[in-house]
């Protein structure tokens, strides 16, 4: 009986179970052409509605156009397509099912390229002495194999071919020549990068000094010169101080890189000059020109000496010395003179010389004075109280003072007198009394003492954390340790947000002339435990080292939080404190906070301008952005935008494009069609995401595509569809951000374009227009207007050419990118038209039938109902 009902329980909460849990389809070893497309299918059956997972070289991947298709009831197949080949797609894949918590793996199966030669080792440019040996090397491989290397040296071809690798020895040149490796297989030959063999020479001298001051510290920063093609190792600053006399100060040699200097010790508005040259492996450069300037102005050293007055019926007269320029540190700007009168402090007054007359003598009497200079830094200290009698009081005093002194001075005496005797009768005691000042022998001597500083073991000091306790590359380290900032400097304050990276929370820094400033701090989450983790979060510190743009967001610097009983500290990043926040929040509270406010046109408009400004900066640094929205923009105090959050970005070295491996949660909202279909990023898939960031500010912060889930993105903008206008949003701003939107990327505007036509629309607005209070209004089912800019640059459109016409055209089109238009209009779902890799919910050509692939009926994929895009 017990057996039945167990078997009643499997059945009832694991149906799935009857029909068994198996794949029935593996996937195939493939050899492919480079370049060419490769499939890959596979087959479970048992699950009603299963999450199949591919995997290659036991990694997951991610793909935006993964489809499943049922075959019949608890029947499901999925494919991975990559369609065009490359060497990085070699290898080992698989497909996984997980099923309450067991995981289900299908045969593996291998993709194998073949091609022309992969260097993976190029030659790399050498720096050498003349005449010095040096060796080259280049690597390459196949498929197919083998690979023979053959080296070019100045144009001269250096021996026959050899197997790959290959080490060339050079046994030393005298002048600058090119060389390149040529790396050949069945399938063809491939070239190498053209290297350079440089010869050292000296260094050229240091450019750029500028001076940065605080106080009494300078901080010198300098660019290097032509580094003479080795590294410097130091710099050396030579100082004068008051250039007319040229007072040399001691030189100073500092060990570089960074090129900065912070200089202690200067004295206040002084004048110095200061010139820099810098040292390489071969010797010395010249010195720099003479650079000037002079340290700020302080609060003056010294009180001002020799406080005197003259007492009348009629004024009250007072003297002092005047301070010396050493003690003044700046340009006198007046003596203030402070006086108390009967416990109660009088209002100051203010003096330009070293006298002052007060008329009304007999009303001070009995008050004290005190006197300060002051500079425009501030005020000096005070001078010793003077109190104000009359002569005659004050020699009555004087002499009464005088018999006191005497008096004081006289028991002084008879007391240090006093002290002595009893001193040599305690002595004198000591001897008769023991018969000798020293202890007899085996007396133990008892010895007390002061800990100097005391210690808890339990609770030990935790060591300052350096950037080589992360385990993190030397690149990444070389291009942090200048921003590295001591954590004991931070003091934070309460949370601000929260996300899967970690937290971001108020803080506030100290800086080196004692103040405070107010800063946001981006802490990784305390769980993380590995180096490759931190160094993903600190590369996003590591690309805005170098923005300097007044509409991206500057790095202040990074910090690392040491743990008890952990051995990776945690990184935090130091960022400007943006006082309203994010900009997508901004817009909410504007349309549904407790106190909602209206935003002029000219603000909103001023808001993109900003955002492009700041996207065409990094564009020019050869940034892609690939996460710009909204949410990721900050406002600063003065309501200017800044590009932020640069966790998806990723700088291009070579090319226009980037090509993105596996990363998983990617905004698909924003994403630009193109790398929704094949995972390729560009500088004009960042345009598409700004036009997506317009909508959301015209739309005061609401979500795109309203009623529209992240799995119907594809397939939504494939048939031509796109953002609809939002309310109070003007037609020139609409066909801005629908220009954006055009599925052949270079038939977008660039972020320089976008800028001049943003400044002619802002330049028209007047500067603030009345409106009535902004409604929340839902943009869902809301119909395209004949006008509403669909085809911008095109004119124009009525309805009829909305269904028909081919929006987005522009110079220098290919007749592949025009078919590419009529599909993504909408066209081709009208004449039924199914177009290269696109995959949508009608695959036939001219009503018929065929067979795909993998040798299913087309007439399968018509119904829609089997059809999940994963994105």
């Amino acid at each position: 009986m017990d057996i039945y009902l167990w078997i009643i329980l499997i059945l009832v909460h694991y149906p799935e179970r009857i029909h068994g849990l198996k794949f029935t389809k593996n996937p195939a070893n493939l050899t492919v052409t480079q370049g060419n497309m490769a499939r890959l299918g596979c087959a479970i059956e048992g699950l009603s509605e299963p999450e199949i997972v591919w995997m290659k070289d036991g990694e997951k991947l991610y793909s935006t156009d993964q489809m499943y298709i049922t075959l019949e009831a608890h029947h499901w197949e999925t494919f991975h397509s990559v369609k065009s080949v490359q060497q990085q797609d070699a290898g080992k894949y698989w497909c996984e099912v997980e099923h309450h918590g067991t995981m289900i793996s299908s045969e593996p199966a291998w993709i194998t390229v073949e091609g022309v030669p992969h260097f993976t080792e190029e030659p790399k440019d050498v720096a050498t002495f003349p005449g010095a040996p040096f060796n080259l090397t280049c690597a390459a491989i196949g498929p197919p194999e083998p690979v023979e290397v053959q080296w070019w040296l100045g144009g001269v071809q250096g021996g026959d071919y050899r197997p790959s690798p290959s080490i060339l020895f050079v046994p030393g040149v005298n002048n600058s020549i090119k060389f390149y490796c040529e790396a050949k297989n069945a399938r063809g030959i491939s070239v190498s990068r053209t290297g350079t063999v440089h010869i050292k020479v000296l260094p050229d001298s240091p450019t750029n000094i500028h001076i940065n001051q605080i106080s009494d510290n300078v901080t010198l920063r300098w660019s290097q010169g032509f580094n003479g093609h080795s590294d410097l190792s130091t710099c050396t600053i030579q100082m004068s101080k008051n250039p007319g006399r040229k007072v040399k100060l001691p030189e100073q040699q500092v060990a570089v890189p960074p090129f900065q200097h912070t200089i202690r010790g200067l004295s206040s508005y002084t004048n110095y000059s200061v010139r820099v040259r810098c040292d390489n492996e071969v010797g010395s450069s010249r010195f720099s020109p003479w650079v000037d300037f002079q340290t700020p102005e302080a609060a003056p050293s010294a009180a001002p000496k020799n406080l005197t007055f003259e007492l009348t019926e009629q004024q009250l007269s007072l003297m002092w010395a005047a301070l010396q320029e050493e003690e003044l540190n700046g340009r006198l700007l007046a003596y203030k003179v402070q006086w108390n009168l009967g416990g109660d402090s009088q209002e100051p007054l203010l003096f330009k010389e070293n006298f002052a007359h007060v008329s009304g003598g007999d009303r001070f009497f009995n008050a004290t004075f005190q006197v300060s200079a002051c500079t425009v830094a501030g005020c000096g200290p005070w001078s010793p109280p003077v109190l104000i009698m009359p002569a005659s009081v004050m020699e009555a005093q004087t002499q009464r003072g005088h018999m006191w002194v005497g008096l004081i001075l006289g028991l002084l005496v008879a007391t240090m007198v006093g002290l002595l005797l009893t001193v040599l009768v305690h002595r004198r005691g000591k001897e008769t009394q023991f018969g000798s000042v020293f202890k007899p022998p085996g007396t133990e001597n008892v010895v007390s003492f002061t800990a100097a500083r005391s210690f808890n073991r339990q609770c030990p000091e935790l060591s300052e954390s350096t950037l080589d306790s992360l385990g993190i590359n030397d690149d990444l380290k070389a291009k942090l340790r200048d921003v590295l900032i001591p954590e004991r400097l931070l003091t934070l304050g309460h949370m601000l947000g929260k996300g899967e990276f970690g937290s971001v929370r108020e803080a506030f820094l100290k800086m080196e002339d004692g103040s405070v400033q107010k800063v946001a701090v981006k802490v990784l989450k305390t769980d993380i435990n590995s180096s490759s983790d931190i160094e993903q979060c600190l590369k996003e510190a590591a690309y805005m080292k170098d923005f300097h743009h007044p509409n991206v967001i500057q790095l202040i610097g990074v910090s690392l939080h040491r743990r008890p009983q952990q051995r990776l500290p945690i990184p935090m990043v130091i960022l400007p404190f943006m006082k309203h926040g994010d900009l997508h929040t901004f817009l909410l509270m504007s349309r549904l906070g407790d106190n909602p406010f209206t935003l002029s046109l000219q603000m909103l408009v001023q808001f993109m301008l900003d955002i492009a400004r700041g996207m065409e900066y990094l564009s020019s640094k050869n940034i892609i952005h690939r996460d710009l929205a909204a949410r990721n923009c900050m406002l600063n105090e003065n309501m200017t935008v800044c590009v932020a959050d640069f966790g998806l970005s990723k700088k291009i070295y070579s090319g226009d494009y980037y090509r993105q491996g596996s990363v998983s949660k990617l905004p698909v909202k924003w994403i630009a069609l193109e790398s929704l279909a094949d995972n390729v990023y560009t500088t004009q898939s960042d345009v598409w995401a700004f036009g997506v960031t317009m909508w959301e500010i015209m739309a005061r912060g609401q979500t795109p595509y309203p009623g529209v889930e992240n799995s119907e993105i594809y397939e939504y903008l494939i048939k031509g569809e796109r953002l609809k206008q939002p309310p109070d949003c003007p037609d020139d701003i609409y066909e801005i951000m629908h220009s954006c939107w055009s599925p052949v990327p270079k038939c977008r505007p660039s972020f320089q374009h976008l800028i001049a036509q943003l400044e002619g629309l802002w330049a028209g607005l007047s500067p603030a227009p009345t409106k009535e209070p902004l409604l929340y209004v839902n943009l869902e089912g809301e119909e395209l207007e004949p006008d509403s800019g669909l085809g911008a640059g095109a004119g124009t459109l009525n309805t009829e050419e909305h269904s028909w016409g081919v929006p987005w055209q522009c110079v220098g089109m290919e007749e592949d990118e025009k078919d590419w238009l009529m599909v993504s209009s909408g066209a081709a779902l009208a004449i039924g038209g199914d177009y290269r890799y696109i995959i949508g919910p009608r695959g036939a050509i001219d009503g018929e039938s065929r067979q795909s692939e993998d040798g299913l009926s087309q007439d399968v994929r018509d119904d829609e109902e089997d059809i999940i895009i994963n994105v």
